[in-house]
């Protein structure tokens, strides 16, 4: 009897051991640091390294899409709720028409997913951050963790800061340009809208991203203040990309925040260098 519970035990739980089965090695022995050359040079020579890596890579994706897909069988319950938010800066779901037969599913499931997204996302975060622990020292592991939650924030800031600023100028301009009267489709409007949205969000994970890989010592943050002429140029690029519209207006309301994303990324860099630094310097 105590080893058919036993076994019934271990069968409920597998999944979740399954799941969570990576956070034993997690906070294991700190890697040997070596130079990036004899890193390269190794994996050339012993490339059934490079074949278990991709194989522990395939593990975490399948998880993170598994995680992907149970959230948005349970985000579909709301999809109605999701489109008529997101339906708001246009006056409401009343306002679009479709065409298509299937064009309505698709509308569904394409905010089913963005929104999936969105809340799956600091698990994302967490099975990267697994994938690349090894390398990692016990202290950037640890940071690592306690950054995950940032990294939903960050994105719901730039998914708020989307929905509140840059849509709501954006509409009436693109619906009145030129006094032409504009019939919207609601698979063309929750595509726009949700782009838009997908890609300001990813922008505001600049300061995050920029702490994250000054405390590995991959960016130096006299890099990025020393570029700062080419990062603006590149930024209102990147904006004119971004914004839908061919006024100035919508493309300088996703230009001033990337601007300063930007460098607020300089002194997360220099901030998480420092700290490098300091540790560096007491070992020694």
């Amino acid at each position: 009897m105590r080893r058919l519970l036993q076994r019934l035990w271990r069968a409920l739980t597998a999944p979740f051991r399954w799941l969570f089965s990576p956070l034993r090695s997690f906070f294991a022995d700190e890697p040997v640091d070596s130079p990036l050359s004899e890193t390269v040079q190794k994996a050339i020579a012993h490339p059934a390294d490079v074949l278990q890596h991709l194989a522990a890579l395939r593990g975490h994706l399948l998880r993170a899409t598994l995680v992907l897909i149970l959230v948005s069988s349970l985000a579909f319950n709301f999809s109605h709720l999701i489109l008529d938010w997101l339906a708001r800066p246009i006056g409401g779901i009343e306002e679009l028409q479709a065409v298509d037969v299937t064009e309505p599913i698709g509308v569904v499931m394409r905010v089913t997913l963005f929104a999936s997204f969105a809340v799956t996302l600091p698990y994302i975060a967490f099975e990267l951050l697994l994938f690349i622990a090894p390398g990692l020292s016990r202290r950037a592991r640890l940071i690592g963790l306690l950054a995950i939650p940032l990294v939903f924030i960050f994105f719901a800031a730039g998914l708020l800061f989307t929905y509140t600023f840059i849509l709501p100028q954006a509409i009436p301009f693109l619906l009145n340009f030129m006094g032409i009267r504009t019939l919207v489709r609601p698979s063309s409007y929750i595509s726009f809208a949700t782009g838009l949205m997908f890609w300001v969000g990813l922008a505001f994970e600049f300061p995050l991203l920029s702490y994250v890989l000054a405390s590995m010592g991959l960016l130096p943050a006299r890099w990025l203040s020393t570029n700062w002429r080419i990062a603006v140029v590149a930024l209102a690029v990147l904006a004119a990309a971004i914004t839908p519209t061919v006024d100035p207006i919508n493309m300088l309301l996703v230009w001033i925040p990337l601007v300063a994303l930007y460098f607020l990324s300089v002194g997360t860099a220099s901030l998480a260098q420092r700290q490098r630094a300091a540790r560096l310097g007491a070992k020694s």
